[in-house]
This record gives structure tokens, C-alpha cells and sequence, in this order.
């Protein structure tokens, strides 16, 4: 989701940097607009700096970007259509007047009237700014129109008074972002255990045995339950796939490193997602050197590995155990079996010959089995929507 932060003249400006980055930690792009009263205080280079992109300046794009065109005549136009939100933080008396009074004289007063999307001003000032009756009316005027406020904190001010008018906590301002987005944080102050990709099992130095997961299902768990606010340690085989931000990452290959990772880190989850595709078997001897070319057939001994999720549902007590089958048929006969063999709270399904729901994709196609006996079929969806999804029920379960 794309973000507008505004950024005006005022004391409290340096603590947007530290905005931009709680905002960024849940997976959102930010898009800072500034004041010329806010570069008085902090510089544009250091929000380009986090968020990688141009900081917008100036209403026609003269001061960064050399002469004025027609794209920078409409950028407002163009930022305000593609925002989900507009955030102003610190905002100063000043803005919330030019809002209220609909004065447009720089990029952050047009965006303000030309976006739809909702808004959201976190005030920050002088106590008895804060205090003047036309603040009062002007935050009246806003409220009434649906722009939501973050009221300051109160405390000691730069200006050496006493008082409110401190720009609120980076988290309270960060969480009414979410409230306001619809983003949810039903697992903050919960870890959840996520185990991600194939494991390879070694037949010479050179060879292994492997599957075809890209580790994407796992990684969109992971994602989506940072976003959600829990701690995710995420047990990942090999993957070419980028570390969700925030997400505490325990690389592997085989599956008994994912086996040790797994036991050395369950005891602290409250919740164990096994999204992994382990390999069930591995050769039983590894050979020193590479095996050589022939003209004879090679047989191969296998022997399996370890049941890993088998072991957890053998000893997880309250803890929450999600499992995953990956089927060719029989999905619903195969996956209640698992469910009641493994010992499992839920079994993630899904048959990857379907389009759209096999290994390397984007989306997946998916049915979720439960303890309690419910079959809930999902239509095809991104990984990232089944994550949230699979978070959903795991968020239901009632565990003694």
C-alpha cells in the first residue's frame, strides 16, 4: 500500500525519519512530500536516503529536477490518485489552518485536495498553539470532514514549556496508519514459527536430491505475519527468495539442519507453520568423491528422513501446529489422514497439477482441513492473500 507522508516546519520534523522506517517494517511504500519550512530542519537527502525514492519538494519540481514541465505540473495529481492514505506528521498549526481553509499554495496543500484517500494528521506544536482557539476550530472543521487525528502527547516541548503539543509516540501514529488502512495486528506479542523451501540431500559432493519448491508459500507466511505483528522465525531450505523485513531468518539445506533448527527454536513459538516441502527421503550412503559415469544402471538406497512434523505433533501441547500435503489426488482423503497421523491443528492442501497452485507460482489454490472437522475450500488467490488467510484460521484456534 502506498503512503504520502507529509512532513511540515516544525521541531518534531527529525522524528518522521524514524515514521518512515516503523512504516516501511510493514511492508509499506512511502512517499515523502515536504514543506519548505520542513527542509529548515531536517534535509530531503535523508528521507531519499531511506525510502530510495525523490523526495517532493517543490509544487513544480524546479528546486531538484531542473526546469518546470507538465509532469511536474501535475505530479500532485498524479501522487494523489495513486495514494491509499495521506499521512502529515509532525503537522503544524500552520498546515491544519491551510487544510481546514482549503489553501493550496504548495504540494502538500493541492495533494491534500486533490486525493481521496483518507487522511491522517498527527499535530504536533507550542501548548498554547495547541491550545488557540483557531486550532480547536480548524482540527473541528477536519474531524468533521473525516480526517483522522492523532492527538500530541503531553511533556516537556523545545520551546522549554509544559504541556500538550508533542508529536505522538512513532507507534501510536504508526497504528492509527493501520487502523485507518484496515491493516490488522492480531498477533502482536505472539511468535510464530514459519519453515520455508525444499531441503537437498546429498548423494556426492556434486549431486543431491531435491523437490521443486521455490519456497514462495512460505515466505508470504512469513510476510504476512510480520505485517500482522508477531515475532516469525523463518526455517528456510535453499531459496533465491528476498527475507521479509523484520523476520528473523535461520538458513538450511538438509533436513536434518531443518529438523534441529526447528526443535532449537519451537519451544519460543506460540504457533508452527510447516510450509516446507522436506525431502521424505535421502540417500543412505554420501559418497566422498563424485560418482562417475558408466554404462551400467545405478541403483540408488534410500532411507527416510525425519518426520519432523510428526515429532512436533507428537509433543506441542498448547502450541499450534499448522502442516502442509501437497497432493496429486485424493486431497481430501489424503489430507485428513495427515491431519490425524501428524497430529496437527490443520492441514494445508492443495493439488499441484492445478493451473495456478503448483510450485513456483504467484497464486495457489488451497483447502484447509481442521481438527474440528471443517473442510474450507479457498478460490484461487496471491500466496500473500492464502497466508492471510491460513493466519485467519490459526488465529481461531482454541487450544486447552
Amino acid at each position: 500500500m502506498k503512503i504520502a507522508l507529509g512532513v511540515t516546519g516544525g521541531v518534531a520534523a527529525y522524528k518522521a525519519a524514524e515514521l518512515v522506517r516503523r512504516l516501511q517494517q510493514d511492508k509499506l511504500d512511502v512517499q515523502v512530500v515536504m514543506t519548505r519550512a520542513a527542509r529548515e530542519f531536517i534535509t530531503p537527502l535523508t528521507f531519499a536516503a531511506i525510502t530510495g525514492k525523490k523526495v517532493i519538494t517543490d509544487m513544480f519540481g524546479a528546486e531538484e529536477s531542473g526546469p518546470a514541465n507538465v509532469e511536474s505540473a501535475i505530479e500532485h495529481i498524479a501522487v494523489a490518485q495513486r495514494i491509499d492514505l495521506l499521512l502529515v506528521a509532525p503537522a503544524t498549526a500552520d498546515i491544519l489552518g491551510k487544510f481546514a481553509n482549503g489553501i493550496a499554495e504548495d504540494f502538500l496543500g493541492t495533494l491534500y485536495l486533490a486525493t481521496k484517500a483518507p487522511v491522517v494528521v498527527a499535530p504536533a506544536m507550542n501548548v498554547n498553539m495547541w491550545e488557540h482557539p483557531a486550532t480547536r476550530a480548524n482540527l473541528a472543521a477536519l474531524r468533521a470532514r473525516g480526517v483522522h487525528v492523532v492527538d500530541p502527547d503531553e511533556g516537556y516541548l523545545a520551546c522549554g514549556m509544559t504541556g500538550a503539543g508533542r508529536l505522538a509516540a512513532t507507534e501510536a501514529i504508526a497504528q492509527k496508519v493501520f487502523e485507518v488502512l484496515g491493516l490488522r495486528r492480531d498477533f502482536a506479542g505472539r511468535t510464530i514459527l514459519v519453515t520455508a523451501g525444499p531441503t537437498r540431500e546429498a548423494l556426492d559432493p556434486v549431486r543431491f536430491l531435491t523437490n521443486r519448491s521455490s519456497g514462495k508459500m512460505g515466505y508470504a507466511i512469513a510476510e504476512a505475519a510480520v505485517r500482522r505483528g508477531a515475532r516469525v522465525i523463518l526455517v528456510s531450505g535453499p531459496t533465491d527468495l528476498k527475507v521479509p523485513d523484520a523476520v528473523e531468518w535461520v538458513p538450511v539445506t538438509t533436513t536434518e539442519e531443518m529438523r534441529g533448527a526447528v526443535r532449537d527454536h519451537a519451544g519460543e513459538a506460540n504457533i508452527v507453520i510447516m510450509a516446507a516441502a522436506v525431502a521424505d527421503y535421502r540417500p543412505a550412503v554420501m559418497h566422498a568423491g563424485k560418482l562417475k559415469r558408466g554404462t551400467d544402471r545405478l541403483m540408488l538406497e534410500l532411507e527416510p528422513t525425519p518426520d519432523i512434523l510428526a515429532e512436533l505433533g507428537r509433543e506441542h501441547g498448547s502450541r499450534i501446529l499448522i502442516g502442509f500435503a501437497a497432493e496429486t489426488g485424493d486431497i481430501a482423503d489424503n489430507a485428513r489422514a495427515k491431519l490425524a497421523r501428524k497430529g496437527a491443528d490443520m492441514i494445508v492442501a492443495n493439488d499441484v497439477t492445478q493451473e495456478g497452485a503448483g510450485f513456483d507460482t504467484d497464486t495457489n489454490i488451497v483447502r484447509l482441513f481442521l481438527r474440528d472437522g471443517r473442510d474450507i475450500a479457498l478460490p484461487k488467490m496471491s500466496k500473500l492473500d492464502v497466508a492471510d488467510r491460513i493466519l485467519d484460521q490459526a488465529h481461531q484456534i482454541q487450544k486447552p
